[in-house]
């Protein structure tokens, strides 16, 4: 009397082919996510700063501050976006008008001759802005040369 097979039930083989969906899912993400960082991270604007000692660099930003930004050959910028001479004019004019306590931070490349942050220093101070700083990177260690004359 038999109420079974003697056989073993085959049961589920196992899949051997591989599923490759959730590949091209993390693959496809992490190509949008290289789509969108790429130009974030080519946009930023290559400057020579010129160098100071670490103390100043400690320095906390304003609450209100506009970015002006000059590379090697003049062009200057306005949050990393090239500007002309009119347009920057009108730019610190309206901010002026708005809050004539906000600080204008220059960055100029090393490179800058020192007439042309003379002009942009003028510009700021003719639309009523006076507090005018400039941004340095900090020295990496080596000694500042001395200032000729003392």
């Amino acid at each position: 009397m038999s109420f079974g097979r003697l056989e073993k039930p085959g049961g589920n083989q196992p899949i051997s082919d591989i599923n490759v969906t959730p590949l091209v899912d993390v693959m496809l993400v992490l190509l949008v996510i290289f789509i969108i960082t790429a130009p974030l991270m080519s946009s930023r604007l290559e400057l020579e700063l010129p160098k100071t000692e670490d103390k100043a660099a400690q320095v906390e930003e304003p609450e209100a501050f506009v970015s002006i930004s000059v590379d090697a050959q003049g062009q200057v910028y306005w949050d990393e976006q090239p500007v002309d001479a009119a347009a920057l004019q009108k730019r610190l004019e309206e901010i002026a008008r708005r809050d004539p306590e906000t600080e204008l931070q220059l960055r100029a490349d090393t490179a800058v001759p020192y007439g042309r942050m003379v002009q942009l220093i003028g510009m700021a101070q003719s639309v009523g802005l006076s507090r005018i700083g400039f941004v340095a990177d900090p020295a990496t260690g080596a000694p500042s040369a001395p200032v000729p004359g003392r």
